[in-house]
């Protein structure tokens, strides 16, 4: 496992060239090792914190194999981390993870708002039209920040044609705000609702934002057999 985890370790810095032919390697066998199973088992062994609960295996998968892909393809520089969205979670519970993709370790743990026509408590429906106040589900790529109507906020570039590459167009962003917080559910029984945003508490915004600012890889995952199967990147 100590090689596995080395030869993973060394293609998520890109020191170990996508051009190296693994079948080459002794300690590498392609029956035996699919890259995206171990990194999520990696990503567990640098998880220790019980109050932490880990992305289900699968949304976890797709993610690092989508962020595998878009790195193999130069899309975001070295060192970015990667966020995931589970979507299939109630809002109730926190269901945005921040991953350190250099060791595994779970930056951030916590609770993030859906479309407020995406659902109540569940996010069930989504959209890339604008004005249709849904979350989309996909890759994206964090870019620039700025101060607007909801304080600092972070602006996102969809990856992924047909199902968020509109989210800039529709004012898609990362912000804080009021209903996206723990006091919220304990009045409600689940967190405020979007325009389409992921909304952040509000005095944790600030750190969020700055730490996944500008070319780092976010990935919103929802219950969506459309999304599902027609995916480039999910379906690579």
């Amino acid at each position: 496992m100590r090689r596995i985890t080395l030869i993973i370790t060394l293609i998520l810095s890109g020191t170990f060239s996508s051009n190296y032919s693994v079948n080459s390697s002794p300690y590498y066998d392609m029956e035996e090792l699919k890259l995206e199973d171990h990194f999520v088992e990696m990503v567990s062994t640098h998880s220790s914190n019980a109050a932490v609960a880990l992305p289900q295996s699968d949304v976890l998968t797709y993610g690092i194999k989508g962020y595998l892909k878009l790195k193999s393809e130069g899309k975001f520089p070295e060192g970015k981390p990667l966020t995931v969205i589970d979507f299939t979670l109630p809002s109730s519970e926190k269901r945005m993870w921040i991953i350190d993709m250099n060791n595994g370790e779970i930056l951030h743990f916590g609770y993030v708002s859906h479309g407020r026509n995406s659902g109540d408590l569940m996010a069930k429906k989504f959209s890339n039209v604008s004005s249709s106040y849904m979350s989309s589900l996909g890759f994206y790529l964090t870019g620039e920040t700025y101060q607007g109507k909801h304080g600092y906020s972070l602006r996102l570039d969809g990856l992924e044609k047909g199902f968020n590459d509109k989210a800039r167009e529709r004012a898609i962003v990362i912000h804080g705000a009021n209903y996206a917080n723990e006091s919220f559910i304990k009045q409600t029984g689940r967190l405020g609702r979007s325009l389409g945003c992921p909304a952040l508490p509000e005095e944790i915004a600030g750190d969020i934002i700055n730490l996944i600012k500008e070319n780092s890889l976010l990935f919103i995952y929802g219950q969506d057999e459309d999304y599902l199967t027609k995916s480039a990147l999910l379906n690579a």
